[in-house]
């Protein structure tokens, strides 16, 4: 059902009436304000993204920057950091899906970050409930019924403090036009839940806090800021009531880490190492490098040379600047009466967090509530004070040698099974809108599968040999996808597997690793099917 808003807007999805005081006439002039001044400036960015490719398609490799070394090697700090985020010691992650949201916010997590990216699929009624449920959880009114056994589920007087992750520069939203243009994702999401909240936010003792992905260049730092700081005009908000957090998830970003706080010197309060969109990344830039070819995924390791040196670089930066410099995600959830399996997951997630403590983050990543105080009781030993910035890390050093070097290991056909298997069952989860998809015991978003499929399209590509000595070629890709789709239908049962969308995601799944030109996103591609 098409809907005009206003003169210039048009609603180009199915009308509930329940969203209609989320896109009020108010609202929706904010962000048809927000989308004229910086939809150019997006489209530029972007297409500096392709330019960049392609100097390293031809060879370039990046490296700190000579015309920024003033920045980075100045003696400045950032702006004050809130008192309600002086502690970050665990945060906890899941989409805006009311009951997870509760859960989340229960969960004894200092910080909840409330995605509205990877692990959301973005289809209208997901986007426009999750902001109805932010609206609701800033108030403190958030409560979900379940409909089976009638089991309430209601906040804590206690709750973490809420963080909000907006999509990324590349995603737009195909139901909302203005002047018959699609808007851009992060700027409605971000518009939505600002607009509606900051007032309320301020009068609680908080304010409006933000995660922002993907980022590859400071200029897309820059104009992040400049939104922020049009919005807080526009509303009339102090200048500096929006705070940041960086995901440092992309291959180029280390390389600008103090550009990017100083462009967001007024804004920003960490950095977090998003560590599977950066393995997605690094392979994905350097995909057409010859003899540039990444191993399995399970065979990097954050403790591989690579990725020690980007989180180092990341908690050396942040503490030289004054932020917090945030760990990486566990994305293991409990087995059922499995306390075997349960032991041995959990201690892997001890031993990542007791790496990280040690090295001086400041906090860490969890995906589900039952990681929280397993999380906490390592930093709570490890970690007395509130946080870690007077960890310097003057120890370290780190040269783009570090940064870029390839990771050691093995391509296996276990290895190449995984990355099929896994990849089709979140892209179908995708499909049906659910972006936080339970498979083999861990909590996926788009990033799984983007490094699925990625590392098949590339392996597929060079034609690559397994160490069994098998040559991936068309043949055996095939046979191996039809084995593994045969394994779905037994994993999920017959039943599930008809009322599933199985079909479409292999088929988008083997058009993404056979096609010639690689897709910088599946999530773009797959956004058309929803």
């Amino acid at each position: 059902m098409e809907i005009t808003a206003q003169k210039n807007i048009k609603i180009d999805a199915s009308h509930s009436s329940k969203y209609d005081f989320i896109l009020s006439d108010e609202a929706l002039a904010f962000i048809e304000a927000l989308h004229q001044k910086f939809e150019p400036r997006r489209k530029e960015i972007l297409q500096k993204r392709n330019e960049i490719q392609t100097l390293i398609n031809g060879g370039w490799t990046p490296d700190f920057e000579a015309k920024t070394a003033e920045i980075r090697n100045g003696d400045w700090k950032i702006a004050s950091i809130p008192q309600d985020l002086q502690d970050r010691r665990v945060e906890i992650t899941a989409p805006t899906e009311k009951k997870m949201m509760i859960n989340a916010l229960n969960s004894g997590a200092k910080v909840f970050m409330a995605d509205l990216e990877d692990s959301n699929s973005p289809n209208w009624d997901n986007n426009m409930q999750g902001q109805i449920n932010l609206y609701d959880a800033v108030r403190k009114n958030i409560a979900y019924t379940n409909p089976e056994n009638g089991k309430i589920y209601a906040l804590n007087a206690q709750t973490s403090v809420l963080m909000v992750r907006p999509r990324g520069w590349h995603l737009v939203e195909k139901s909302l036009l203005v002047n018959d243009e699609v808007v851009s994702g992060s700027l409605l999401d971000f518009g939505l839940y600002f607009f509606h909240n900051i007032n309320e936010l301020i009068k609680r003792g908080t304010s409006a806090y933000f995660y922002l992905p993907k980022l590859e260049h400071y200029k897309e730092a820059e104009l992040w800021n400049d939104v922020f700081v049009f919005a807080q005009n526009y509303l009339n908000i102090p200048q500096g009531s929006i705070k940041v957090t960086v995901l440092i998830e992309t291959i180029l970003a280390p390389f600008q880490l103090h550009e990017i706080i100083w462009a967001l010197r007024w804004h920003i309060v960490g950095l977090n190492c998003g560590r599977w969109d950066y393995i997605f990344s690094f392979i994905k830039k350097f995909k057409n490098i010859p003899n540039y070819v990444f191993p399995d995924r399970s065979q990097i390791t954050m403790t591989v040379p690579c990725m020690r040196a980007y989180t180092q670089l990341v908690v050396k930066t942040c503490h030289k600047r004054g932020i917090f410099a945030m760990g990486g995600m566990a994305a293991q959830i409990p087995i059922k009466n499995n306390e075997k399996a349960n032991e041995e997951a959990f201690n892997k997630v001890k031993a990542d967090k007791l790496r990280e403590v040690t090295d001086g983050h400041d906090g860490t990543w969890v995906a589900h509530p039952a990681l929280v105080q397993v999380a906490l009781d390592i930093f709570n030993k490890e970690m007395p004070t509130p946080n870690q910035l007077h960890i310097l890390r003057e120890d370290f050093e780190c040269k783009a040698s570090d940064l870029l070097a390839l990771p050691q290991g093995t391509i296996t056909e276990q290895g190449l099974r995984n990355n099929i298997n896994v990849g089709i069952l979140y892209i179908e989860s995708w499909l049906r809108g659910n972006g936080a998809a339970a498979i083999y015991n861990l909590m996926e978003d788009a990033a799984t599968a983007e490094i699925s499929r990625t590392q098949v399209w590339q392996w597929f590509k060079k034609q690559v040999a397994l160490e069994n000595g098998k040559i991936l070629n068309e043949e055996l890709l095939n046979l191996i996808i039809d084995e593994e789709m045969q394994k779905i239908a037994v994993l999920v049962g017959e039943n599930n597997f008809s009322k599933g969308r199985f079909n479409e995601a292999l088929q988008l799944f083997k058009e993404l690793v056979t096609q010639d030109i690689f897709e910088d996103f599946l999530t773009t591609k797959a956004y058309h099917l929803i």
